[in-house]
């Protein structure tokens, strides 16, 4: 038995010390990949409701995992991995199985539908280049992942509860689906880039954007409740737009 254990268990115990897996910051970033997972749960029950809810809940633990290893002063190698695999899920996987069951139960199994898992393989493409790319300290280049998760899921949601002649002829075909899957893939992996909510300081001139653009979301949320999602993150592209092409005009 002292052998078994010293062959076998003990090097691996030594070595998950030293990774130091089991941190709070890890934890959370689990729980961001187990909402996930019941996401896409969710979406195969036909809920679409939990299933942009559960994305809303990993969003904040996505939040959450690297403000609590700034806080705790305790980031890894290892949650960095751990991080982006949870994003992929939570992110990537999960918007495309609500996209596949949306177009599933409301105009059967098709091989158009699969299409759609386009999102989760562009995804894992920004992931991958966003933790190579030194260039988005300060802002992303491209569109996020939760941020384009979230207008999925919430789109989704809109689509699947509320009845109306837009909804009819949006899910009438799978191709306005699957081309809006597309734009945004394409729009993941972009060289666009796109203001990001990390505060330096909170003095107003150099984050008036922020403040304005927190208001307008708050104020939309407040008069729309969760139907202004979509609007709100649709509107986040388009300034970011339009904000890189007068930049550029300037330069």
């Amino acid at each position: 038995m002292p052998e078994f254990y010293a062959t076998f268990v003990r090097p691996y115990t030594h070595t998950a010390m030293k990774l130091k897996i089991f941190t709070v910051p890890n934890t959370i970033t689990c729980l961001n990949l187990v909402s996930g997972c019941l996401s896409i749960n969710s979406a195969f029950s036909g809920d679409f409701l939990w299933a942009f809810l559960w994305i809303v809940l990993a969003a904040v633990f996505d939040f959450l995992d690297g403000f609590a290893a700034r806080l705790l002063k305790s980031p890894s190698e290892i949650g960095k991995e751990l991080d982006s695999l949870a994003d992929a899920v939570s992110f990537g996987a999960a918007p495309a199985f609500i996209l596949y069951n949306l177009l599933t139960l409301s105009g059967g199994e098709r091989w158009e539908n699969y299409l759609v898992f386009i999102v989760a393989a562009f995804s894992a493409l920004r992931l991958a280049k966003f933790n190579l790319d030194t260039r988005q300290t300060t802002e992303f280049i491209g569109l996020p992942t939760p941020a384009n998760a979230l207008l999925i899921a919430s789109t989704a949601e809109t689509l699947a509860m509320n009845g109306s002649a837009w909804r009819d002829a949006a899910l009438s075909g799978p191709w306005y689906v699957i081309a809006g899957a597309i734009v945004l893939s394409l729009l993941l992996t972009s060289e666009i880039p796109m203001f990001s909510f990390k505060f330096k300081h909170f003095g107003f001139r150099e984050n008036a954007l922020r403040y304005i653009f927190l208001l307008y979301a708050a104020a939309l949320l407040f008069a729309w409740d969760l139907k202004a999602v979509p609007v709100v993150i649709l509107s986040y592209i388009l300034v970011s737009v339009v904000r890189a092409m007068v930049r550029k005009r300037k330069e």
